[in-house]
C-alpha cells in the first residue's frame, strides 16, 4: 500500500467508533457494544474481532486517542512558547476537556467501564498517553525522571478534571485544574530546592496523585 492510499484498518476503526458512539447511550460500554458496532458497519464477526480484539477496551483507546487528537486541533492556533509553563498546561487541559465534552454521554459510560478492576490499568495507561500528548505540545523535552513525574502528575489532573466536569460542569473542572496546577508548581519548586532523589521523588508523586484524584 502506498503512503497516499487509505489505511482500511485505521479508517474502519474510526467507523466502528462512530457507530459505537451512536449505540452507547442505550447499550453501555460493554463487549456487546463492539459487536453491535461491527454489525452497524456491515462487518463480519471475524472482521470486527480482527480490528477490535479486546472489544470495548479497544474502543476505549480509540475514543481517548480521538480526544487527544481533537485537543491538539484546538491547540493548533496557540504558540506554547508565548505562554508560561503553568499556562500551557492549563490551556492543554482545557482543550482536552472541550474534546471530552463533545462525547459526554459516551465518556460517562466509559468512565464507569474504566473504574472496574479489570480495566483500571487501561484507564491509567490512557491518562498517561493523554498527559504525554499535552506535555509534548507544551514543549517538554525532559528525558530523566522528570519525564515520568510530569506525566504522572498531569495524568492525575486530567482524570480528576474529567470526573469533575462530568459531575459538576466545566467551570468546576477548570477551577480544580487551576488549583492542582498550583500544587504541582509548588511541588516542582520544592523538589528543586531539596534536590529530591528519583526514588524518593516517585513516592512524593504517588502521594500527589492521591491528593489530585481524591482532593
Amino acid at each position: 500500500m502506498s503512503q497516499n492510499e487509505p489505511d482500511w484498518g485505521a479508517e474502519t476503526e474510526q467507523q466502528l467508533l462512530d457507530a459505537a458512539l451512536t449505540l452507547v447511550a442505550e447499550e453501555g460500554w460493554t463487549s456487546r457494544l463492539a459487536t453491535m458496532a461491527g454489525k452497524a458497519c456491515g462487518l463480519s464477526a471475524g472482521e470486527t474481532e480482527l480490528l477490535l480484539p479486546q472489544g470495548p477496551a479497544d474502543l476505549a483507546a480509540l475514543l481517548s486517542r480521538r480526544h487527544d487528537a481533537r485537543a491538539l486541533e484546538k491547540l493548533a492556533a496557540t504558540d506554547p512558547t508565548t505562554l508560561k509553563i503553568r499556562e500551557r498546561i492549563a490551556r492543554g487541559v482545557e482543550a482536552r476537556l472541550a474534546a471530552v465534552a463533545e462525547d459526554e454521554t459516551a465518556v460517562r459510560r466509559l468512565t464507569g467501564f474504566l473504574t472496574l478492576p479489570p480495566h483500571m490499568a487501561l484507564g491509567v495507561r490512557l491518562s498517561w498517553e493523554s498527559a504525554d500528548v499535552l506535555w509534548r505540545w507544551a514543549g517538554d523535552t525532559a528525558t530523566d525522571e522528570n519525564h515520568y513525574s510530569k506525566r504522572a502528575l498531569l495524568a492525575g489532573i486530567l482524570s480528576g478534571a474529567v470526573a469533575i466536569q462530568l459531575a459538576s460542569g466545566r467551570d468546576a473542572a477548570l477551577a480544580f485544574t487551576d488549583r492542582r496546577i498550583a500544587n504541582v508548581m509548588a511541588f516542582e519548586k520544592w523538589k528543586a530546592t531539596t534536590k529530591l532523589k528519583p526514588s524518593a521523588m516517585m513516592d512524593a508523586v504517588a502521594a500527589s496523585l492521591g491528593r489530585m484524584r481524591f482532593g
